[in-house]
């Protein structure tokens, strides 16, 4: 039964990393749109009924404009992925990309709470962070609780 926790734990670890470095890389894939663009972008969206597209697109669009923020969210998805993936590194990979999956778990119940595909994948990313993070319990526990000398 061992044998097979740790195989689900492997799969768990090659599927996580595996979304993270597919999203790191698909932030550099497309242009960031310039100021102009996204003012026009945003002028589609301006009636209440599309309040919620409205705010995903002025979220990510933010996120962009910054100048660092989306490539640096691209870069930490990429090494953190690899991290989680390579054998010796995976724990460290788990907790620090716990941050970042549930970032995009909260994106998508505050921002998206429509899509429950998209919601249910994500809290599927989250849990599965969580249960690697947990897994290693005993490398951190020590760090909660520090017993008096």
């Amino acid at each position: 039964m061992k044998k097979y926790i740790n195989i689900l734990f492997i799969v768990f670890r090659l599927f996580l990393g595996g979304m993270m470095i597919y999203g790191g890389i698909s932030k550099f894939q497309k242009p960031i749109p310039t100021p102009i663009e996204v003012a026009q972008k945003v002028e589609k969206f301006a009636s209440p009924e599309k309040e919620s597209t409205l705010q995903k697109i002025l979220y990510i669009s933010g996120a962009k404009q910054t100048g660092y923020f989306w490539q640096v969210l691209g870069i930490c998805e990429l090494l953190f992925g690899l991290l989680l993936i390579i054998q010796g590194t995976g724990f460290i990979g788990a907790i620090f990309l716990l941050p970042i999956t549930l970032h995009i778990f909260l994106f998508h119940a505050f921002l998206e709470s429509d899509e429950v595909g998209e919601l249910l994948q994500t809290g599927a990313l989250l849990l599965i962070n969580i249960l690697l993070v947990l897994k290693e319990k005993e490398k951190w526990k020590h760090l909660l609780w520090i017993k008096p000398i």
